[in-house]
């Protein structure tokens, strides 16, 4: 395919960005990165009432922090109002759009009298020119509407790149209101123009647009614009296989990142949401994008699987830069007002945990317990900082305060105390978790022991002996 590939991402700043929008996103992205081409980022703010700067930031943000990096735009619709104006002022001159004098009052009783004939509500055409129809005056005082005068005879047909062929007869599409009385363009007319001035080649896009794509297809015919090959992705679903909700998904692209997870994870978990590439379950970005296309696409409904975008977390975490996580969890405990200067280096913490924890914010847990005093419950201290507990531990500090601060040396330093008192290894671990990180579940004590450090060691062990 040559390299005129040109998708675009269209969202409206109604609301945040979820992951139903961030997988049509990514697919537009990477169908234009694996072709060469060039991918349009379109923000079709017309819809005055309900948009908002904020949205428009969500969006902006998410797209950020996923790297689905436009190479054009953001466009602003409500920055083409006179564009739009002027194409319908050519599609007036041109008749294949007219004014419509019908008050709400009268469409309503019109739909109404239909549906009390058994048919279809739908414009009945009163307004539109025909040879031989004469129309009354334009009533005084009414600002008119402006409607495309849609074929009335044929079929509008596609060959979908996801859901295949796809045939509307015109006769079920009625003439659609293209200007409001007001003057401000609809939104399915907004989309045409953008679409035909952007040189989109191929729109993918969620399937709740289908119902739309017959009617901006015979817009874009009006104009003589090439018609766009289009992609329709199916929906998604949650754990439970009911439609997606904040329960299990349908939450802000951000949300994720303020709930630990690593953009890669979930760019790979969106990437695997109704596409496949055989039996490959985790991949970078730059195999994604060389692997990607439309071929392999399901139809189907794709299902939302909480367990697997963790275990991708996991994985991701695993086998990441240990500065990298540490700077993460260093700007996640400022946040939380805990100073990290105050604990070990953070890549050492990092490093102990990161095989141990599922999201970033179970990090930054695990390192808080290196930054600030350990608090250990009433229940944990009764159960493991017995009389023998505080004995063995009193041996143990006399022990670490002139032993080597390496791990060898320290797990010696455990054993010779757990030989003084008759112990085995828990009886005196658990204490020493519970006194110096107030937790009675911890990495390998020496392990801890070395990260934690000497003074920070023999301080948290003195508080109880």
């Amino acid at each position: 395919m040559a390299s005129n590939v040109r998708t675009r991402f269209a969202p409206s700043p109604t609301g945040y960005l979820h992951i139903g929008g961030a997988r049509t996103a990514l697919f537009s992205w990477a169908f234009a990165r694996r072709h060469a081409g060039t991918f349009i980022l379109r923000i079709e703010d017309t819809d005055v009432a309900r948009s908002t700067p904020a949205a428009v930031q969500a969006i902006l943000d998410g797209m950020s922090w996923l790297g689905l990096d436009a190479d054009e735009g953001p466009f602003y619709q409500m920055q083409r109002m006179d564009r739009y104006k002027a194409v319908i002022g050519e599609m007036l001159a041109a008749g294949t759009a007219y004014r419509c004098y019908a008050s709400t009052e009268e469409l309503d009783r019109m739909r109404e009298e239909q549906r009390a004939r058994g048919e279809k509500p739908r414009y009945d055409g009163r307004w539109r020119p025909e040879p031989g129809k004469v129309l009354p005056a334009p009533p005084a005082g009414v600002e008119p509407v402006v409607r495309f005068r849609n074929p009335v005879e044929g079929v509008v047909a596609w060959d979908d790149l996801v859901k295949g062929r796809i045939e509307i007869a015109n006769a079920e599409l009625d003439d659609l209101v293209i200007a409001r009385a007001d003057g401000t363009p609809t939104y399915n007319f907004c989309v045409v123009v953008d679409d035909r001035d952007m040189g989109i080649t191929h729109v993918i896009r969620g399937d709740d647009h289908v119902n739309n794509t017959p009617r901006q297809i015979n817009i874009l015919r009006a104009l003589g614009a090439e018609v766009p090959l289009y992609a329709h992705l199916s929906m998604i679903l949650g754990d439970d296989g009911a439609k997606l909700s904040k329960r299990h998904g349908a939450v802000s692209v951000m949300q994720y990142f303020d709930d630990g997870y690593l953009p890669e994870a979930v760019i790979n978990y969106l990437a695997r949401l109704g596409w496949s590439h055989g039996d490959d379950e985790i991949f970078t970005r730059e195999q994604f994008v060389a692997w990607f296309d439309l071929d392999h696409i399901t139809p189907s409904a794709a299902q939302f699987n909480t367990e697997k975008l963790n275990w991708l977390n996991a994985h991701y975490i695993k086998h990441s830069d240990d500065a990298r996580l540490a700077a993460d969890v260093a700007s996640r405990l400022a946040r939380r007002s805990v100073d990290p200067e105050t604990g070990p280096r953070l890549e050492s913490v990092v490093a102990l945990y990161k095989e141990r924890v599922a999201n970033l914010n179970e990090l930054a847990d695990a390192a808080e317990l290196y930054c600030v005093e350990a608090h250990p419950s009433d229940e944990l201290l009764a159960q493991h900082l017995t009389d023998a507990g505080r004995a063995a531990l009193a041996s143990l500090k006399a022990r670490l305060a002139d032993v080597a601060w390496e791990k060898s040396a320290l797990n010696q330093a455990i054993k010779d105390t757990m030989a003084e008192h008759g112990l085995k290894m828990p009886q005196v671990a658990i204490p020493l978790r519970v006194a110096t990180l107030g937790v009675a579940q911890t990495p390998a004590i020496d392990a801890v022991l070395e990260v934690l450090g000497r003074e920070r060691v023999l301080k948290r062990i003195g508080r109880y002996v």
